[in-house]
């Protein structure tokens, strides 16, 4: 039975590579070890094409965000996102959030939290291989090192090799433009908080705040720790996702997977076993899964908690089953359903062995009877929970965007004095006014009370007089604060509290706030 269509390789010439796993899901390891160094061998093929991708443009957003400008008129920053801590505001594009309105922020962690939830339980740990900042910055330090030191098999033999002048530049320079990746993402991050162009030519002529540099150098040293010495460790050992992953998957979820019902029993496919009549899998035990993996694992000994999900092991496995003629799939995504449906196809009759021979028709085919993934799966009762979650919590902060209001009033009433009578008999309360012109516009704001028919109104910042109705400018974007004191005259005050309210409009605009309140006079008036 010849199962290979058109090899370019025969299984026994596909080169062995000495890789070991460094995090084996089979042996016990010591509470306390060394680290062992890992040495990821480049990849190629369809998924680490799309983490090119997914590098490019979350590291593209990250860099140049702060630099996208946004006109939003001449009372306003025009950087697209800020968070000007110093004036309290948060700018997205059009967005505009006050401190009172955190709780859009918290809304988009929620959304990010049933983001995760509903991602890990589709298709595995996908936000770990692909999008997590560690991924992307340890694989910018990866493009680094390959560029200046070789890929595997170079950088293992300089790793050994006694220092010479070589060696030495090699490593200076590498770890120098890892120094320098680390300043360029202290200082991207810093640009979020200030004006970027400003906040630029300050640092690099030392006017910034020392905050700034403070800032700088936190994050160039976590992100050369991070990403170009620590690497696979941050994810074992410093990240709680991979011990709470579990709890997110079923049977039903997308993982990447080594179907050793397929692969078993491995070996490198000989003529003289051939010939004996031994059972061959397809795996030809040639180590590239292991020789790619970032983590150090062999995804051939199973899922583990050290693995990321970045599906290079699939395109180390599938180059080589292009090579000698066989489908590709031997190791692929896959959900523990469909994997257990085929393993029991391959251990047919009874028996505990796995022979591929079950699961292949007289042709080399596979069988009919091979399940392969359907993606409708995914939209099962959990997923479709976790999207429900997430969507409504989206819907709702649409709509509270939409809805809000751009004008608001706080008021807040002396509560020592709680009043005051004046020489006439005549009752005084006094109020802090908060009046929030939430645009960057400059408008006139008309203030008037409703209720407390015999009431008068003075704010001594805005009139001299006193009234019932008062027009006021209001600076953009900005918080204006008025004191605010309410006269009722003598013998038309009780000794109970009287409600009345304060009325807040922009007239032009059509805009208006209404917060009520209470007036307090003596029991008995003098």
């Amino acid at each position: 039975m010849n199962l290979y269509t058109d090899p370019k390789l025969k299984p026994e010439e596909v080169e062995r590579l000495e890789a070991s796993p460094v995090n084996s899901a089979k042996v016990r390891k010591p509470l306390y070890e060394a680290r062992k160094k890992i040495h990821p061998k480049r990849a190629s093929g369809r998924f680490r094409q799309f983490k090119w991708l997914v590098m490019l443009i979350t590291l593209g957003i990250y860099y140049l965000t702060p630099w996208i400008r946004w006109d939003r008129g001449p009372f306003a920053p025009d950087q697209a996102v800020l968070v000007d801590i110093a004036n309290r505001r948060f700018y997205f594009f059009f967005i505009e959030i006050w401190p009172q309105e955190f709780f859009f922020v918290a809304g988009l962690l929620v959304m990010a939290g049933f983001g995760l939830f509903l991602i890990t339980s589709a298709v595995g740990r996908a936000w770990c291989g692909y999008t997590c900042p560690q991924t992307v910055w340890v694989d910018l330090f990866l493009v680094v090192e390959r560029a200046i030191e070789g890929d595997r098999n170079a950088r293992i033999k300089l790793d050994s090799a006694p220092w010479t002048f070589d060696k030495i530049w090699k490593r200076v320079v590498k770890h120098a433009i890892w120094l320098a990746i680390g300043v360029a993402t202290g200082g991207a991050w810093i640009f979020y908080f200030a004006d970027a162009p400003t906040l630029g030519f300050d640092f690099v002529t030392g006017q910034a705040a020392p905050i700034a540099y403070m800032t700088v150098a936190i994050l160039t040293a976590t992100t050369y720790v991070f990403g170009g010495l620590m690497r696979e460790q941050v994810c074992t050992y410093m990240c709680p996702w991979p011990r709470i992953q579990a709890a997110m998957l079923d049977e039903h979820s997308l993982v990447v997977t080594y179907n050793d019902w397929r692969g078993e029993p491995r070996g490198r496919h000989s003529k003289k076993a051939a010939a004996a009549g031994e059972i061959q899998g397809d795996c030809v035990d040639c180590n590239a899964c292991v020789a790619v993996c970032p983590m150090g694992i062999d995804i051939r000994d199973g899922q583990q908690l050290e693995c990321i999900t970045c599906a290079l092991c699939i395109d180390a496995c599938d180059s080589v089953m292009d090579k000698i003629g066989l489908e590709r799939g031997l190791i692929h995504y896959a959900t523990l359903s469909e994997y257990q449906d085929n393993m029991a196809l391959a251990t047919a009759n009874g028996t505990t062995a796995i022979n591929p021979r079950n699961i292949r028709d007289e042709n080399g085919k596979f069988s009919d009877k091979i399940r392969h993934f359907d993606w409708r799966v995914i939209f099962r009762l959990r997923t479709m929970i976790y999207f429900g979650a997430w969507s409504a919590v989206g819907v709702a902060l649409l709509i509270a965007l939409l809805s809000r209001d751009r004008l608001e009033l706080n008021v807040l009433k002396d509560r020592n004095p709680q009043f005051v009578v004046e020489s006439d008999g005549s009752i005084r309360n006094g109020y802090m006014l908060k009046v929030l012109n939430m645009i960057p516009e400059k408008r006139y704001l008309t203030l008037s009370i409703e209720g407390l028919p015999d009431a008068t109104v003075k704010i001594p910042t805005v009139s001299e007089t006193e009234g019932r109705e008062f027009t006021f400018e209001a600076d953009p974007d900005q918080t204006v604060p008025l004191k605010v004191f309410v006269t009722v005259p003598a013998g038309k005050a009780t000794g109970e509290s009287g409600e009345f309210r304060f009325i807040l409009e922009d007239k032009p605009g059509h805009e208006r706030d209404v917060v009520e309140t209470s007036f307090t006079a003596p029991e008995v008036n003098q």
